[in-house]
Parts: C-alpha cells; sequence; structure tokens
C-alpha cells in the first residue's frame, strides 16, 4: 500500500506554501514530517483531509496495484487540539462512532474493549468529555483510528502537552499498528521523530524530501535536520 501524492501546490495570497509535492508514503513505515513553524505542515495534512482545496495536483491511495483518488473517508486525522463533542461522555460518542461507522468495521469490539486498549478506566467512560485532561481527549481521538483502522493516519503534534505515561501509552499504541497502516507524524520534537519514527521528511521552502535513513543513528542528526530546514532551494 502507498500513498502517493503527485504534483500538490497551494498558494494563499502571494506566498507559495507549497510547491508542486511529489512523494511516496508506504505501508508499515510511522514517517515523522518536520518543517518549521508557518512551513505549510497543516496546510499538507489539510488538503490530504479534504479540508483545503489544493491549488493543483492530486493525492492517491494504492491498494494491491490498484490506484485511487485518495478520500477523506481512506484516512483518520489527529488534531493537535482535539475537536470533539464535550456534550456527551466519553462512552456516549464512541457508541456514536461505531454506530455511524458499523458498515466499515470488520469484527468491531464492545466499547469496554476498546477503552480498555486506550487505558481510561471505568468511571472516566462515562464522564462528560468536558471535564477529560488533554491527554485523555487525545486518546479518545486516537481510538476514532484503532476503531475504523483507516489505511491512511495524519497526526499533528498528537503528543504536544501529555504527561509522560500518557505519551508513552500513544508511542506503543502507534508501534503495534504501524505494520497495517501509513502514519505520518507531524512534530517540532527531534528526539521524538528520532525514537518513533522510521523516516524522517522535510518539509521546506514548500518543498518535501526524505532524510537519509542511516542519519538517524548519526551523533549530528539534529544539526542535520537543522541544515535540511534552513537549505534555501532554487526553483
Amino acid at each position: 500500500m502507498k500513498l502517493i501524492i503527485e504534483n500538490i501546490s497551494k498558494s494563499f495570497e502571494n506566498k507559495e506554501v507549497l510547491k508542486d509535492l511529489n512523494f511516496e508514503f508506504n505501508k508499515g513505515n510511522i514517517y515523522a514530517l518536520l518543517g518549521r513553524n508557518g512551513a505549510g505542515k497543516t496546510t499538507f495534512f489539510n488538503i490530504l483531509s479534504e479540508e483545503l482545496k489544493s491549488d493543483e495536483g492530486k493525492a492517491y491511495i494504492e491498494i494491491n496495484g490498484a490506484r485511487k483518488r485518495l478520500e477523506s473517508t481512506n484516512l483518520s486525522y489527529v488534531y493537535s487540539d482535539p475537536i470533539l463533542p464535550e456534550f456527551l461522555t466519553g462512552y456516549e460518542f464512541i457508541k456514536f462512532f461505531i454506530d455511524i461507522n458499523k458498515d466499515k468495521l470488520d469484527h468491531p469490539l464492545l466499547i469496554d474493549e476498546y477503552f480498555e486498549i486506550i487505558k481510561i478506566n471505568y468511571e472516566d467512560r462515562h464522564k462528560l468529555i468536558r471535564s477529560y485532561s488533554h491527554g485523555m481527549k487525545n486518546k479518545l481521538q486516537m481510538l476514532m483510528f484503532v476503531i475504523r483502522r483507516p489505511p491512511v493516519i495524519l497526526l499533528d503534534e498528537p503528543l504536544t502537552s501529555l504527561d509522560v505515561v500518557v505519551a508513552l501509552e500513544i508511542k506503543r499504541l502507534l508501534r503495534e499498528i504501524r505494520k497495517d497502516h501509513i502514519i505520518i507524524f507531524s512534530t517540532h520534537i527531534l528526539q521524538l521523530a528520532k525514537d518513533l519514527c522510521d523516516e524522517i521528511v522535510a518539509l521546506n521552502n514548500g518543498k518535501l524530501s526524505l532524510m537519509q535513513k542511516e542519519l538517524l543513528q548519526n551523533p549530528d542528526f539534529e544539526d542535520k535536520v537543522i541544515e535540511m530546514l534552513e537549505e534555501k532551494i532554487n526553483d
């Protein structure tokens, strides 16, 4: 399975944020997407999730040699600031999510079994989401892709402001499911990218470039990343 990016461009007024992106992401890998503030990481994710229209280009998903246009139903998008119906309890929300996706689920678990996966205890499952900590809301967001199992998973700074235990639980979950998915993980934390991800992709001057895998073990790793993100690209 592949996620294929072909000639995607996006401008806002006079600023060209994404410039003719071409790239392939492969199943079984967690990709770190690195870029400076304003580099276009969220814009790229919003285009893939069809929340924003590109000026040019398209994204495709290829499964068993058959290629089709990427659609929002092919992915889950986990936001840095969770967007959840806070007037529901966690249990009510997950029940609702399962009900509206029931035709897409193969061998679904019981609701409480899903909560066991993300380590939310019985009492908290029946509290309003508005009372959840940021970490609990993030875990609830992540449960959505655990339930639906889409081919592509986009994670926009999902471990920001989480405590150590929650962050470790989420990292463990991502490692467990990686073999069946394409996971793209946007982060500003270099050590997290190095520890969790199989490949590192830099978004710089509107272009995507893959960092050589051996650099992950290089003692000058951080310096090399800085060089990539500061490099000027001549069109």
